[in-house]
């Protein structure tokens, strides 16, 4: 992180959340890493933001404070309940679209691992009513479309934010079982099973639409993944070869 400004890294010396057990501990690095590895690919900036729910209490999740992705460390986790308020936020400020995470954890208890990102390579699907396709292996996952969530359906004039459970739980409606959902003009949410496939989902979501994109600029012919090959995918995109190798560089810097 060499080049940014010291100011950026005075740290918040808070103790680590203690409810956990002690081995869980290296849940929270896991957390810190993720923040790292998906500034490092450029799917999220300042901005941008990944959760994870907590192991022992389903209706609790991890997130850190509204701080620039790339400068997260342990200190900065807060633990949140499923009505986004801070269980100890100790005058720490929030992340304003925690209710993204929030109400996606209340309506998919399948979910353990939440992204927000502004990935550019994506926001163009968002706004133009082309659909995102699989057309590479490691995004088999997106399948035949992800649905995109239309803030203005629920509230017009915004700021594109999802500043409220009430336009949370809208886009936990337009996300519905599916892996991801765009939105319109401002990125997208990625879930996993695990914290390991929501990070790899996210980066293999941007790489898939610039590769798209490239694809159209070619031909409108395009070879698109079927719904057998969809399928045979969705085992082996687990990311469990990239995962390690992506933390220990984020861990060590």
């Amino acid at each position: 992180m060499a080049g940014l400004p010291q100011a950026l890294f005075l740290r918040d010396t808070s103790p680590p959340i203690m409810d956990l057990q002690l081995q869980d501990q290296e849940l929270l690095d896991d957390l810190v890493a993720a923040n790292r590895i998906l500034a490092e690919h450029g799917v999220i900036d300042a901005y941008g933001h990944v959760s994870i729910r907590h192991p022992e209490n389903p209706k609790r999740f991890f997130l850190a404070r509204a701080i620039a992705p790339e400068t997260v460390e342990r200190a900065d986790i807060l633990e949140y309940d499923l009505d986004g308020n801070a269980v100890d936020a100790r005058g720490r400020d929030s992340v304003t679209e925690r209710f993204i995470h929030s109400e996606v954890y209340r309506s998919r208890p399948d979910v353990m691992s939440v992204v927000h990102n502004h990935s550019p390579s994506v926001i163009p699907f968002s706004v133009t009513g082309v659909q995102m396709r699989a057309l590479f292996h490691m995004a088999a996952f997106i399948g035949d479309g992800l649905p995109n969530f239309e803030i203005r359906k629920v509230k017009k004039g915004s700021d594109l934010l999802v500043r409220d459970a009430k336009l949370g739980v809208a886009l936990a409606k337009t996300l519905g079982k599916k892996p991801a959902a765009l939105m319109r003009g401002h990125g997208s949410v990625v879930t996993g099973e695990n914290l390991p496939r929501a990070v790899g989902r996210s980066i293999y979501l941007e790489a898939s639409a610039r590769m798209q994109m490239q694809a159209l600029l070619l031909s409108n012919e395009i070879t698109y993944l079927d719904a057998a090959e969809v399928k045979a995918s969705a085992p082996v995109q687990d990311y469990k070869r990239a995962w390690p190798l992506w933390r220990a560089k984020a861990l060590n810097r």
